[in-house]
């Protein structure tokens, strides 16, 4: 690992001025972080708390995720977690759908309860003549009763408030109470449709306090930094973070980025040398790795913007030399891997190669031709 670079004196200041990290260094770095460089020797709980949990919106994603970072990694080892309910699915960062361990869940999800009351208050017209409250306690002793669907839950509380709106009343119980995904709801194989209950009724342990924000900054910094305040935001959903850093401030270390923008960092957080090499990676749609700052062009190139997205749907990335340069899709019997910029031929290589290696984690049963075509539809 290359040292960080040396602080350079600003003229006629006598102040050391941070050294500017370029987008390849703050790659490398984020990488590192991200078990994107090399895989890890570590078990699938590890990593969730190492990456303060995976985004899951759907199913599989993660556990493409950690295909793509663990070593040995097999689907079955994240099923256990969630089938001996050592890792949940629930709404936290973001108010988005996260996998987490249990310890995880019961401090981070109250962290992120701000930007979950935000969300409430975009339905609050459909919530005309709600007391909050009362529906956070009614919502609570019918989840806890007996687990129920979103559509169980909203015709059991429309019950209470008929002339509210059924999508937002159960929207407000969702972001109001900490409510996971029970299994087999996000098991390889064998998921269900989402069945709700409180987190606490399910891992039969009471709540926590939030975990405070200058422990979350520490643990988003080892996760994903070296990065601003706004990069934080942009992960959590939350705002005003900057006191949080402002008090650690003597514990961390300042860069700038190429615009001049202050990043924070932890003294012994990795930095590699920028051409420290990148293996191709398949990430699963809406990785966190490319989700988690304000400026995403560390692994984003600004010319593919948007490009994984197209009218709402998302396509999942591929990773050359540490940056976004396709998008990849299981269609039939064959991976088809397309190409926003002319990959080589060994980079070919190696993109079939870990292809190859992905899919015999995740489907070690199934077949798949590897294929260079198109995936998003012209």
């Amino acid at each position: 690992m290359a040292a960080a670079p040396k602080a350079v004196g600003g003229p006629g200041t006598g102040r050391a001025r941070p050294p500017v990290l370029t987008p390849r260094a703050l790659n490398r770095a984020t990488l590192a972080r991200q078990l994107l460089l090399e895989r890890a020797r570590i078990s699938p709980s590890d990593a969730l708390t190492r990456l303060v949990g995976l985004q899951a919106q759907e199913v599989k994603p993660p556990y493409y995720a950690l295909a793509a970072r663990l070593e040995g990694f097999a689907p079955e080892q994240l099923s256990v977690l969630l089938g001996e309910r050592a890792a949940v699915r629930m709404a936290t960062l973001r108010s988005t759908i996260h996998l987490h361990t249990a310890d995880d869940a019961l401090t981070v999800r109250p962290f992120a309860q701000a930007a979950l009351d935000r969300e409430v208050r975009i339905f609050r017209k459909g919530l005309t003549g709600v007391d909050l409250e009362r529906l956070a306690v009614v919502a609570r002793e019918l989840v806890e009763a007996e687990p129920r669907t979103m559509r169980q839950l909203r015709d059991a509380l429309g019950a209470h408030w008929p002339d509210a709106d059924p999508q937002s009343l159960s929207v407000a119980a969702r972001c109001l109470l900490p409510l996971v995904q029970i299994t087999p709801r996000g098991m390889w194989g064998r998921s269900k449709g989402v069945v709700l209950t409180t987190v606490e009724h399910w891992l039969d342990r009471p709540a926590l306090p939030a975990a405070s924000r200058q422990d979350m900054v520490v643990r988003y910094l080892a996760a994903f930094g070296p990065a601003s305040v706004k990069d934080m935001q942009s992960w959590c959903g939350l705002t005003r973070l900057r006191d949080a850093f402002e008090s650690l401030r003597a514990r961390l270390v300042t860069f700038h980025d190429q615009h001049g923008v202050e990043l924070f960092d932890l003294p012994d957080g990795p930095r590699p040398d920028p051409e420290t090499p990148a293996p191709p990676r398949f990430l699963p749609e809406f990785d966190n790795a490319l989700l988690s700052h304000a400026d995403r062009t560390r692994i984003l190139p600004a010319v593919h913007h948007g490009r994984t997205w197209q009218v709402n749907t998302p396509y999942s990335p591929l990773l050359v030399d540490g940056f976004l340069v396709g998008v990849w899709a299981l269609t039939g019997d064959a991976v088809v891997v397309e190409e926003f910029e002319k990959l080589t031929k060994e980079q070919r290589r190696e993109v079939e190669e870990e292809a190859a290696r992905t899919l015999a984690a995740v489907h070690p049963d199934t077949p798949y031709d590897i294929r260079f075509g198109t995936v998003i539809p012209g």
